[in-house]
Protein backbone atom coordinates (compact mmCIF):
# COMPACT_ATOMS: atom_id res chain seq x y z
CA UNK A 1 0.00 0.00 0.00
CA UNK A 2 1.16 3.85 -0.58
CA UNK A 3 -0.32 6.92 -0.18
CA UNK A 4 -0.76 9.34 -2.96
CA UNK A 5 -1.47 13.24 -2.28
CA UNK A 6 -2.64 15.31 -4.90
CA UNK A 7 -0.38 17.74 -3.18
CA UNK A 8 -1.14 20.97 -5.21
CA UNK A 9 -4.39 22.10 -3.15
CA UNK A 10 -3.39 20.39 -0.66
CA UNK A 11 -3.28 22.15 2.80
CA UNK A 12 0.02 22.06 3.88
CA UNK A 13 -1.32 21.55 7.68
CA UNK A 14 -2.80 18.10 5.80
CA UNK A 15 0.49 17.38 4.64
CA UNK A 16 2.09 17.63 7.86
CA UNK A 17 -0.33 15.32 9.67
CA UNK A 18 0.38 12.77 6.13
CA UNK A 19 4.12 13.17 6.85
CA UNK A 20 3.95 11.82 10.58
CA UNK A 21 2.27 9.04 9.84
CA UNK A 22 4.15 8.22 6.67
CA UNK A 23 6.92 8.08 9.35
CA UNK A 24 4.83 6.06 11.81
CA UNK A 25 3.72 3.00 9.88
CA UNK A 26 6.37 2.94 7.48
CA UNK A 27 3.76 3.55 4.35
CA UNK A 28 5.20 5.34 1.41
CA UNK A 29 3.90 8.82 0.92
CA UNK A 30 4.45 9.86 -2.45
CA UNK A 31 3.26 14.08 -3.47
CA UNK A 32 2.32 14.47 -6.69
CA UNK A 33 2.02 18.10 -7.98
CA UNK A 34 2.72 20.86 -10.92
CA UNK A 35 4.80 22.89 -8.53
CA UNK A 36 7.73 21.43 -6.37
CA UNK A 37 6.96 20.40 -3.04
CA UNK A 38 8.76 20.72 0.34
CA UNK A 39 9.47 17.44 2.09
CA UNK A 40 10.92 16.09 4.93
CA UNK A 41 14.10 14.26 4.74
CA UNK A 42 12.68 10.56 5.31
CA UNK A 43 12.65 7.08 3.23
CA UNK A 44 9.23 6.82 3.33
CA UNK A 45 8.34 10.52 1.94
CA UNK A 46 9.04 11.81 -1.62
CA UNK A 47 7.42 13.99 -4.20
CA UNK A 48 6.95 13.92 -8.01
CA UNK A 49 6.68 16.88 -10.19
CA UNK A 50 4.51 16.57 -12.65
CA UNK A 51 4.00 19.34 -15.94
CA UNK A 52 1.53 21.70 -15.67
CA UNK A 53 -1.61 20.87 -17.50
CA UNK A 54 -5.47 20.13 -16.95
CA UNK A 55 -5.65 16.84 -14.78
CA UNK A 56 -1.80 15.92 -15.56
CA UNK A 57 -1.64 15.41 -11.41
CA UNK A 58 -4.51 13.37 -11.75
CA UNK A 59 -3.42 11.25 -14.73
CA UNK A 60 -0.33 10.71 -13.12
CA UNK A 61 -1.76 9.29 -9.69
CA UNK A 62 -3.88 6.83 -11.90
CA UNK A 63 -1.26 5.81 -13.80
CA UNK A 64 0.64 4.44 -10.68
CA UNK A 65 -2.14 3.58 -8.26
CA UNK A 66 -2.75 0.08 -7.21
CA UNK A 67 -5.69 -1.38 -5.32
CA UNK A 68 -5.67 -1.25 -1.84
CA UNK A 69 -3.63 2.08 -2.63
CA UNK A 70 -4.89 5.50 -0.81
CA UNK A 71 -5.50 8.75 -2.45
CA UNK A 72 -5.61 11.99 -0.42
CA UNK A 73 -7.91 14.47 -2.70
CA UNK A 74 -10.69 16.96 -2.73
CA UNK A 75 -11.11 16.60 -6.62
CA UNK A 76 -14.04 14.43 -6.36
CA UNK A 77 -13.97 12.81 -10.07
CA UNK A 78 -10.36 12.14 -8.88
CA UNK A 79 -12.08 9.95 -6.40
CA UNK A 80 -14.04 8.25 -8.18
CA UNK A 81 -11.61 7.26 -10.49
CA UNK A 82 -9.53 6.32 -7.84
CA UNK A 83 -12.83 3.83 -6.34
CA UNK A 84 -13.56 3.00 -9.82
CA UNK A 85 -9.98 1.04 -9.61
CA UNK A 86 -9.69 -0.24 -6.37
CA UNK A 87 -8.25 2.27 -4.29
CA UNK A 88 -9.30 4.19 -1.46
CA UNK A 89 -9.75 7.82 -1.24
CA UNK A 90 -10.15 10.55 1.76
CA UNK A 91 -10.92 14.09 1.47
CA UNK A 92 -8.68 16.48 3.58
CA UNK A 93 -11.79 17.34 5.73
CA UNK A 94 -11.63 13.39 6.13
CA UNK A 95 -14.42 12.27 4.39
CA UNK A 96 -13.70 8.93 3.34
CA UNK A 97 -14.97 8.27 -0.54
CA UNK A 98 -16.62 4.98 -0.92
CA UNK A 99 -18.72 3.34 -3.40
CA UNK A 100 -21.63 4.45 -2.05
CA UNK A 101 -21.50 7.61 -1.49
CA UNK A 102 -19.29 8.52 -4.64
CA UNK A 103 -21.98 8.99 -6.85
CA UNK A 104 -23.81 11.48 -4.68
CA UNK A 105 -20.38 13.51 -4.23
CA UNK A 106 -20.17 13.78 -7.70
CA UNK A 107 -23.98 14.63 -8.24
CA UNK A 108 -23.62 17.52 -5.77
CA UNK A 109 -20.45 18.68 -7.61
CA UNK A 110 -22.16 18.51 -10.86
CA UNK A 111 -25.50 20.74 -9.70
CA UNK A 112 -23.26 23.19 -8.18
CA UNK A 113 -21.31 23.65 -11.27
CA UNK A 114 -24.59 24.11 -13.44
CA UNK A 115 -25.42 26.77 -11.12
CA UNK A 116 -22.26 28.68 -11.16
CA UNK A 117 -22.19 28.32 -15.26
CA UNK A 118 -25.81 29.79 -15.22
CA UNK A 119 -24.29 32.76 -12.93
CA UNK A 120 -25.09 31.87 -9.40
CA UNK A 121 -22.71 32.60 -6.76
CA UNK A 122 -22.11 29.83 -4.89
CA UNK A 123 -19.04 30.56 -2.69
CA UNK A 124 -16.41 28.70 -2.08
CA UNK A 125 -15.45 25.96 0.58
CA UNK A 126 -15.30 26.81 4.09
CA UNK A 127 -11.63 27.37 5.28
CA UNK A 128 -10.07 24.34 7.02
CA UNK A 129 -11.12 24.34 10.65
CA UNK A 130 -9.37 22.95 13.64
CA UNK A 131 -12.31 20.10 13.12
CA UNK A 132 -11.56 19.63 10.04
CA UNK A 133 -8.08 18.89 10.78
CA UNK A 134 -9.00 16.44 13.34
CA UNK A 135 -11.53 14.84 11.66
CA UNK A 136 -8.87 14.07 8.61
CA UNK A 137 -6.19 12.78 11.19
CA UNK A 138 -8.41 10.37 13.02
CA UNK A 139 -10.26 8.91 9.65
CA UNK A 140 -6.13 8.57 8.20
CA UNK A 141 -5.58 6.50 11.63
CA UNK A 142 -8.47 4.50 10.92
CA UNK A 143 -7.53 3.83 8.00
CA UNK A 144 -3.92 2.91 8.68
CA UNK A 145 -4.56 0.72 11.66
CA UNK A 146 -7.18 -1.60 9.20
CA UNK A 147 -5.15 -1.02 5.70
CA UNK A 148 -1.32 -0.31 6.68
CA UNK A 149 1.10 -3.48 6.39
CA UNK A 150 1.41 -5.47 9.61
CA UNK A 151 4.98 -5.24 9.75
CA UNK A 152 4.69 -0.90 10.64
CA UNK A 153 2.78 -2.56 13.62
Amino acid sequence: MQIWVDADACPNVIKDILFKAAERVEVPLILVANQTVATPPSRWISAKRVPRGFDVADNEILQQLTPGDLVITADIPLAAEVIQQGGHALNPRGELYTPENIRARLNMRDFMETLRASGVSTGGPAALSQTDRQAFANQLDRFLRRNAPSSAD
